[in-house]
């Protein structure tokens, strides 16, 4: 079967579901009030699905294996990190709290000065271990969620109820003014990494391969990092952090498709992000009632996944 028909199949399944979302139950009457609710729901598992799966590709690409995600080397506990500090530093009140829009834009700024500096920690060698790569993300993750456990302890109660949310991975209670104002970043961060895709595929090559074909691996992997903490922020402060579903996903888009090229594997692992979103958010819904969540399940699977993944790298 054919890449194409492949890619068409899930699409359809995700549209399919999208509209299962959409049209349950809607009425002439209640229509308004349900769609209200449900297209932002949908929109941010849509949005959190694409800035996972396409930072999860290109960051696999820039270290040069398959192993490694933004969420596994603690990004995500970053971002939660910051956003404690904030309330510990200006209360669970201040406008850099309660205004979405101000809160994104200054949590990313922290978090992409930070990223820099732990980009420069990863890659200081330029040949480094995963192993040596795992352990120290297991540190700084350990820290970040060290950090955030003192600050809510110190904080008031009151003022931890402004950031509870945002602690852990939710589709059901997303910020209707976030979804919307994060879709133009979303789509312009895709749209650069469209602009260096041809230069990627050059990289997953290797970087010895890269430099004598004449492409600036060092430039290239900072504005590729820079593009990633902007995605890992827009996906954390979307729908919170979701540790292996980047993992699940590109695995998944390797497997599936024979194409190589940057310019599908990024869409592809898109499309098929959103099906398993999409899908497993129905399965919590409708067969499991609301029991357990989406993000126990990818966490599950796809830990048992990444220690399969590790006791192979081992072996061989």
């Amino acid at each position: 079967m054919r890449d194409s028909t492949k890619l068409a199949l899930i699409l359809g399944f995700s549209l399919l579901f999208i509209g299962y979302f959409l049209g349950k139950g809607l009425t002439v009457d209640n229509y308004q009030f349900f769609l209200s609710r449900r297209i932002p729901k949908v929109l941010a598992i849509v949005l959190a699905g694409m800035a996972i799966a396409a930072s999860s590709l290109v960051f696999q690409t820039v270290t040069n294996n398959r192993i490694l995600t933004p969420s596994i080397l603690g990004f995500d506990a970053l971002y939660i990190m910051i956003q404690v500090i904030l309330v510990a530093s200006f209360g669970g009140l201040s406008l850099w709290i309660t205004d979405a829009k101000i809160n994104f834009v200054l949590s990313t700024s922290i978090m992409a000065v930070l990223a820099t500096f732990l980009f420069g920690l990863y890659f200081k060698k330029q040949r480094t271990n995963i192993f040596t790569l795992l352990l120290i993300g297991v540190v700084c993750g350990s820290l970040f969620n060290s950090v955030t456990g003192f600050f809510t302890m110190v904080i008031d109660p009151d003022e931890f109820i402004a950031i509870q949310n945002s602690m852990f991975a939710s589709f059901n209670n997303v910020s209707t003014e976030l979804v919307y104002w994060c879709t133009l970043p979303l789509l312009a961060c895709i749209a650069y990494l469209y602009r260096y895709a041809s230069q990627l595929d050059v990289l997953w090559l290797g970087v010895d391969n890269a430099k004598s074909l004449g492409v600036d691996t060092a430039k290239l992997t900072k504005k590729v990092m820079f593009v990633t903490t902007l995605l890992v922020s827009i996906s954390t402060a979307l729908v919170g952090p979701v540790l292996f579903l980047g993992l699940i996903v590109v695995s998944l888009t390797r497997q599936i498709f024979t194409g190589f090229q940057h310019r599908f594997l990024i869409a592809s692992s898109c499309v098929v992000s959103i099906a398993l979103l999409i899908s497993g958010q129905w399965l919590v819904e409708h067969l499991l009632d609301f029991q357990t969540t989406i993000s126990v399940i990818i966490n599950f699977v796809g830990g048992s996944y990444f220690l399969s993944l590790l006791v192979r790298n081992k072996i061989s």
